[in-house]
């Protein structure tokens, strides 16, 4: 289950505290603890990184990171993926990287867990969309539904099999179609 503070902290405090398991987000000034994954969003989650990095990395195109806490806009957030393009991935002074993301990803993805509320997890998305992030995407494993949001754009919908799952322009490489991701529930 969600659970939310009702004490409002500032974002500096929150940050001080000890981080939580799951983790917890600080949205609006609340501290909403996340629903520990379960089987289906843990199986996208871990196949999706694994694509993309398989993909992108390579390159040094991009890179996913899994439960990634991203501190931007007064808010601290840790979605389920962030991808970052290879040149704003936060580094050390001896170019690793680094600890702390005070940047949106470019990429968000989220995986709906049942007693998640899609209007928060829609919400966080959008919000992503006014910091630079080029691209979130909603996965419902229940519904077998892709939810993909874009800056000043309307919300696209894919639950159709063989339709393929639009990437940001830097990912153009990546080829998946809702089919492939549910699939993987199946392996």
């Amino acid at each position: 289950m969600v659970q939310t503070s009702s004490k409002l902290l500032p974002l500096e405090e929150f940050l001080k505290l000890p981080e939580t398991q799951p983790a917890s987000e600080y949205i609006d000034g609340e501290i909403i603890q996340k629903p520990m994954p379960q089987g289906q969003h843990s199986v996208i989650q871990g196949e999706l990184i694994t694509a993309i990095n398989a993909t992108l990395k390579p390159q040094k195109i991009a890179r996913a990171f899994p439960e990634l806490r991203c501190t931007f806009g007064g808010r601290a957030i840790v979605p389920d993926v962030s991808v970052f393009v290879w040149n704003r991935i936060p580094r050390e002074y001896n170019g690793s990287i680094a600890n702390v993301f005070t940047i949106a990803p470019n990429w968000i993805i989220e995986i709906l867990s049942p007693e998640q509320s899609q209007t928060k997890v829609t919400k966080k998305i959008i919000q992503c969309l006014k910091f630079e992030t080029q691209m979130g995407w909603l996965i419902d494993p229940e519904e077998k539904t892709v939810f993909v949001y874009r800056p000043q754009q309307q919300t696209e919908v894919f639950d159709e099999s063989e339709e393929e799952i639009p990437v940001p322009s830097f990912a153009g490489e990546l080829r998946l179609s809702v089919g492939d991701l549910f699939r993987w529930l199946l392996e």
